[in-house]
């Protein structure tokens, strides 16, 4: 049986390599806080338990605090804390905020389709 993927046709067997490969994938995430302010401690649990729960066994996150080293803020160009950056898988993404909103946190390290509703441009 053939699948057709991007306007493509693959093998049902190609597709569950693709998928399995899928699952393998390391992620390595940044995040940028500023102390210990409640937003940045939620920020910090919520990606924890959001990478628990998605990406389990295969996630690197690094914790970096403004306040103990502020030019980090320069060669990533933080303009807003907390700041979360997913350097691999490419592309590159950045999600701001407390990482209390789940959708937007996993649309933002594409675990999840962009659904035009909810993000309107």
């Amino acid at each position: 049986m053939k699948k057709v993927i991007d306007n493509r046709r693959i093998s049902t067997e190609e597709f569950e390599m693709a998928l399995d490969m899928s699952k393998k994938v390391k992620y390595f995430l940044r995040l940028y806080v500023t102390g210990s302010t409640p937003q940045s401690t939620r920020a910090l649990v919520n990606i924890k338990n959001i990478c628990e729960e998605y990406l389990k066994g295969r996630y690197e996150l690094e914790v970096f605090d403004l306040y103990q080293n502020p030019r980090l803020s320069i060669g990533e160009q933080i303009v807003a804390i907390p700041t979360l950056i997913k350097k691999l898988p490419l592309p590159l993404r950045r999600v701001v905020g407390d990482m209390s909103n789940i959708d937007h946190v996993l649309v933002g390290l594409d675990l999840r389709k962009v659904n035009k509703n909810e993000f309107p441009l």
